[in-house]
């Protein structure tokens, strides 16, 4: 079976650092996984993606070495069987909140015995390799969301389940559920101490943190925290940020570092 880039790198005491997908596009995706990114995650919660646009942005990934992942749209193993068997290398799950939720996100991603996941890895089999079915329990990342006070409250429950790798955090979501504007890199008090929290209790469990950030510098703060697999921004905010930033500058004539 094909190794999991992400796995390798964590197995070796690393950092992975994600790209991500919210445009529904092959060509996006291809662009992308040929950057250098460990991994690249397609997003069927809050892109414009559906499963019909999944497909061929998996098979644009597949010609690199980098990780496919994909965030599904919620906790449904109707949705998570079918992005496995599509060939996703990782699962990110939104808003688990409590360990009864994490295990049934987890065994929805491992087949029998480690849990209920069905058996016909239609494009898996074909990206991974014919023995796709004896590996993948080992192979595939299971990652579930925290992004709720009440998750925070739920933590080391949460990170007591079986077969859980990794835990992602969702800054905007749990900002909210302070009190707090959503938006990425927080640094409200109380969200920023629960983001420390989340990766000390992580070193603990032996589980791997990972979150989504908005800057460079804020992913800085996130690794020396302990975080270990980092999302940065998205194909679409990178594309609207070089935008809003390129266009005036080329309007007005005027030179700086972000226009050739």
């Amino acid at each position: 079976m094909r190794r999991n880039k992400v796995k390798d790198i964590w197995a070796a005491g690393g950092e992975a650092i994600t790209g991500w997908l919210g445009i529904p596009s092959s060509i996006s995706a291809e662009l992308m996984a040929q950057q250098g990114w460990d991994a690249v995650t397609v997003d069927l919660q809050h892109g414009a993606t559906d499963y019909v646009d999944m497909v061929p942005m998996l098979q644009a990934i597949s010609t690199t070495d980098t990780a496919p992942f994909v965030r599904v749209p919620w906790n449904d193993p109707a949705i998570i069987g079918k992005v496995l068997d599509a060939g996703a290398y990782g699962v990110i799950c939104p808003m688990v909140n409590t360990a009864e939720e994490a295990d049934a996100f987890v065994r929805a991603c491992r087949y029998f015995p480690l849990g209920g996941r069905s058996v016909g890895p239609l494009r898996a089999s074909l990206y991974a390799g014919s023995d796709y079915f004896k590996h993948a329990n080992e192979t595939v990342v299971t990652m579930a969301m925290i992004e709720s006070e009440q998750a925070v409250k739920n933590l080391e429950d949460i990170l007591k389940t079986p077969n859980l790798d990794a835990v992602f955090v969702g800054p905007s979501d749990l900002a909210v559920t302070f009190g707090e504007a959503p938006g990425f890199d927080p640094r409200y008090p109380a969200v920023y101490e629960a983001i420390e929290y989340i990766a000390a209790k992580c070193k603990e469990a032996g589980v791997i943190p990972g979150i989504h950030c908005g800057s460079v510098a804020y992913g800085v703060e996130m690794r020396r925290m302990g975080y270990r697999f980092m999302a940065y921004l998205s194909d679409f905010r990178m594309l609207q940020q070089i935008v809003s930033r390129s266009l005036p500058a080329f309007r007005a004539g005027t030179v700086s570092d972000l226009t050739p």
